[in-house]
């Protein structure tokens, strides 16, 4: 019986393993939920290792995953990032969006103000499976939108690709 202490989830044994494990943290002055997903009952310490390896290093993911999200929103071929920031442009009321943004300034563009509102709300990690290892959660406000752009990635933060879902 191997356990591993996993940062904000404690000691676990990788023998018995649970479905789901679900933790909330405070990051960058905001709640955001982490959660682990397991296929199978047991895994290899080792792969514990590279989850906890990985929850150490949520900060320096988000940060390349803001590059990510930027690089979408910057190329022309792209569509994930600006799709969602129209959308949100369109749909919401004039309180909610003031609320967001300066709705009345000329000299920063709209979208470009929205942009930097997405923040982390959810690490979702996926040891076992056969996809992405990890999806990062950004929305411009839970409260405000189902909506997320989800940034999927590998055990080392690289970029799987980028989504817009609900």
């Amino acid at each position: 019986m191997a356990y591993i202490s996993l940062p904000h989830f404690g000691s676990i044994e990788s023998s018995s393993l649970e479905e789901y494990y679900e933790t909330i943290i405070t990051f960058n002055g905001i709640k955001i939920k982490i959660d682990l997903n397991f296929e199978n009952k047991t895994s290899e310490p080792d792969r514990l290792q590279t989850v906890k390896n990985f929850i150490e290093n949520i900060r320096i993911y988000d940060l390349n995953n803001k590059g990510y999200i930027n690089d979408d929103y910057t190329d022309a071929e792209a569509d994930t990032v600006k799709s969602y920031l129209a959308y949100h442009l369109e749909e919401l009321g004039g309180d909610e969006l003031s609320d967001l943004i300066d709705t009345g300034s000329k000299s920063i563009d709209h979208e470009k103000q929205l942009l930097k509102k997405l923040h982390l709300v959810r690490v979702g990690i996926y040891p076992n499976n056969k996809g992405p290892f990890a999806a990062f959660d950004y929305s411009i406000g839970p409260e405000i939108t189902a909506y997320l752009i989800v940034v999927n990635t590998d055990e080392n933060g690289n970029l799987d690709y980028l989504t817009m879902e609900r």
